[in-house]
């Protein structure tokens, strides 16, 4: 009797097995059955909360559940990165990730909660945008070559905003000011947002910003945009020059937006997370609206995506490097 209970104890365990893992795939092929969280590392209003309102608000329509926007900024958006690092890998959890929290962080702070490598599953990118050099329009310059006259008769006189220490925007000024031989004083801002409002306001002088949040006040004549660090010009603003056309070949500065999950989320939710996100960079309206914002829609495989990030990460850790940028 003793030999037949033992011989049953690797039939019920195999048993236990197939019946748990019917339940995981079952439970997959339901995803989603709640509300998904989509956390953004920056304030409400600045150009990657933009961009990541209108991905929740398309992916919540094709998936058939909510999903919450929930903005932590701080940090150049690390504080937010590293609390979807530290989420349940159940899709449930996702995060807007970009060239500053991805790629910028890992060269620029010493010690970091997060590895943008191994702690995430890449699903999708979304959207890249140029990065636009404007003035506010009482600053005397209207051009690229005037401005950088301007600052080197007068150096660290006039400020510049940037989105927060180790944010895409503080890197992107110290590139400019690093290939022009200006010197500007860095005011970090909590977010695009704030970084935005200074200018206006004539807080500061200078922001080379992402395009969504500052299209619109160029348009309007708010802020003098003079040039766009894009390798070609944006069509949404094609009148304004690339800076490598202004006597700066090779330089170039964009901000990419990608979606990713923590690292173990199920391959099967991330496939359809992709399979969405695809889709939805596909559309007319979609893209309409990423070109109103001045980014350009796009997607790629999780596969590729990855590979971006690591190459990525190679290439500002070398800049930031370079410049010695270091944030703790």
């Amino acid at each position: 009797m003793k030999r037949k209970l033992t011989q049953h104890v690797p039939r019920v365990l195999m048993a236990a097995l197939l019946l748990g893992t019917s339940l995981v795939s079952h439970a997959q092929s339901e995803y989603p059955n709640k509300p998904i969280r989509l956390i953004i590392g920056f304030p409400a209003g600045g150009s990657t909360d933009i961009v990541g309102r209108i991905v929740a608000q398309k992916l919540s329509e094709r998936l058939g559940q909510s999903i919450v926007v929930e903005n932590r900024g701080g940090a150049g958006g690390t504080i937010g990165t590293d609390a979807a690092a530290k989420a349940a890998p159940d899709g449930y959890t996702l995060t807007l990730g970009t060239t500053s929290t991805m790629a910028v962080a890992p060269g620029a702070y010493s010690k970091l909660g997060y590895d943008p490598i191994k702690s995430f599953s890449p699903i999708s990118l979304v959207a890249v945008t140029p990065y636009l050099l404007v003035v506010n329009p009482q600053v005397p310059a209207k051009s690229l070559a005037e401005l950088v006259a301007l600052v080197k008769s007068q150096p660290g006189k006039l400020n510049y905003a940037s989105a927060g220490n180790g944010s895409t925007t503080q890197l992107a000024t110290e590139m400019l000011n690093d290939v022009t031989g200006m010197k500007m004083t860095h005011i970090p801002y909590k977010g695009n947002a704030a970084a935005d409002l200074a200018i206006l306001s004539n807080q500061v002088e200078v922001l080379f910003g992402s395009m969504p949040a500052l299209l619109q006040h160029a348009k309007t004549n708010k802020l003098r945009a003079l040039a766009v660090g894009s390798s070609t010009r944006s069509s949404a603003l094609p009148e304004t020059p690339t800076v490598a056309e202004l006597g700066y070949p090779g330089f170039e500065a964009a901000l990419w937006l990608g979606v990713l999950a923590p690292a173990g989320t199920p391959k099967p939710i991330i496939d359809k997370l992709n399979k969405e996100l695809v889709a939805i960079a596909a559309t007319a309206d979609f893209k309409a609206a990423m070109d109103k914002n001045g980014a350009d829609a796009t997607s790629n495989t999780p596969e590729q995506f990855a590979s971006l990030i690591k190459n990525e990460v190679g290439k500002y850790g070398s800049i930031t490097k370079r410049l010695g940028i270091k944030l703790d």
